[in-house]
């Protein structure tokens, strides 16, 4: 994207701007930040979260994420497929029937979501978060 770079709340941020500047020297900086800004935010990590079990249609996203609003599942959607984390694949039926998996690199993603989940509970039950 020339001029503007999308940050997790999915608005621009002006490619002139201080922001952008250090957002940008921060992710070139830290391999880390850059792949937590790929899977940053609940939705697209509770989406890969799913697709980890199997390829998922959109409607099957949706009941597993009942408190998504349908733009945000679209544009959480594109973001992990414009970052070759998931495939969208469209078969032309009627209605057209369109599948989401995780792509080779997508499942690479398994033993950190799993290392993640593991460090949560813990977290979940330390007295500071009671």
């Amino acid at each position: 994207m020339l001029g503007t770079i999308k940050n997790v709340r999915m608005t621009k941020i002006k490619a002139s701007s201080t922001n952008f500047s250090n957002k940008k020297k921060l992710e070139n900086d830290c391999p880390e930040v850059f792949a937590a800004n790929v899977i940053g935010g609940q939705w697209a990590l509770a989406i890969c979260c799913y697709l980890i079990n199997g390829s998922l249609r959109y409607t099957e996203i949706r009941k597993c994420l009942p408190d998504i609003t349908e733009r945000m599942l679209t544009l959480q959607l594109r973001k992990l497929e414009d970052s070759a984390v998931i495939k969208r694949t469209v078969y032309a039926e009627v209605p057209a029937r369109v599948i989401y998996e995780l792509t080779e690199l997508g499942y690479q993603l398994r033993p950190i979501i799993e290392e993640l989940g593991k460090w949560g509970e813990k977290l979940k039950q330390a007295p500071e978060f009671q």
